[in-house]
């Protein structure tokens, strides 16, 4: 993707986002509500057009060659694909005959997904007697079956259980190493993103943070501390930079700032505040606070930002 933009009317959706995914990688396109990755999601798989910029998927480009990239991509979306009165078998068997696939090729090309997604002996089972999960995996293999190269999966764990969860991811990570194909997948969830290779956070539309989740963690370099104010919290974060030569930031009422050992940090602290600390929390940093670096506020406040410009102008 090269400078892709897109708008609906006055608002901006994407804002020239520049990526570069490579095969057999497991990419995350990580993002709060409205952030741009949904839309994004759409363009990629020739649902929508963009308003300017490139894009190609194994060389072909959505909008001048949609079919050429509607055989080269699976999809698997949000919501629910599969016909639930129908077998597992016969929801494949359609899909099959979508793609112009048909005969003892296509029958041995279900076996081969069933096995691969562990469901060969659920087979002839109505899909609404099954499992979050396992619908969840006939979703994946309906998008699997014309053995396309890259596999975009939009929010793929909604409504599934942690378990059902963890097998869905290691079932795409086999799928990459066995396979090779490449895996986008795009979620608000900050444990799911950790799972993929590399990943974009995504902020407005822009790309605010881009590589592997151990390289982004890292550039922080530091714990991080939370402080509750017994009082003001602005009047103690000013206090506190003055005093220890910290850059601090209050969210949502919270004192926060970066500290190395700041497990020998906090009893001096407390010390020089007494009775002006109600509470105080260290963590490793996480990709939750990258995205609080890059954009100055937390991931779920950008959702809720959005929520509200939404209804403010609907």
């Amino acid at each position: 993707m090269e400078n892709v933009v897109h708008d609906y009317g006055s608002r901006r959706a994407l804002n020239g986002i520049t990526l570069d995914i490579g095969e057999a990688e497991i990419f995350g396109l990580l993002g709060p509500n409205g952030s741009g990755k949904t839309t994004l999601f759409r363009i990629l798989t020739t649902l929508m057009l963009p308003t300017s910029g490139t894009a190609l998927i194994a060389g072909a480009d959505p909008v001048r060659q949609p079919s050429s990239v509607r055989r080269n991509i699976g999809v698997v979306y949000q919501a629910k694909s599969v016909d639930v009165k129908l077998t597992v078998r016969e929801n494949l068997r359609h899909q099959g005959h979508l793609y112009g696939l048909w005969g003892k090729s296509l029958e041995r090309r279900i076996d081969l997904l069933l096995q691969r997604v562990q469901l060969r002996d659920r087979e002839n089972e109505l899909v609404e007697t099954l499992s979050g999960g396992m619908q969840r995996r006939v979703e994946v293999a309906k998008g699997l079956l014309h053995e396309p190269r890259v596999l975009l999966l939009d929010e793929p764990t909604t409504g599934l259980d942690p378990g059902a969860r963890r097998d869905l991811w290691q079932y795409l990570a086999e799928l990459r190493e066995q396979d090779g194909v490449t895996v986008i997948a795009t979620t608000h969830l900050m444990e799911e993103a950790e799972h993929c290779d590399r990943l974009a956070i995504l902020s407005h539309g822009s790309i605010v943070a881009l590589g592997t989740p151990d390289d982004l963690r890292s550039e922080i370099g530091a714990d991080i501390v939370e402080l509750e104010a017994a009082a003001d919290p602005e009047i103690l974060a000013h206090r506190i930079e003055q005093r220890f030569a910290v850059a601090t930031r209050v969210l949502n009422r919270r004192i926060r700032f970066e500290q190395p050992d700041a497990h020998r940090f906090i009893p001096p602290l407390m010390e020089q505040f007494p009775g002006e600390i109600r509470a105080v929390s260290v963590s490793k940093p996480s990709l939750d606070d990258v995205f609080i670096r890059r954009t100055g506020h937390r991931f779920w406040q950008e959702s809720q930002d959005v929520a509200t410009d939404s209804r403010r102008h609907s």
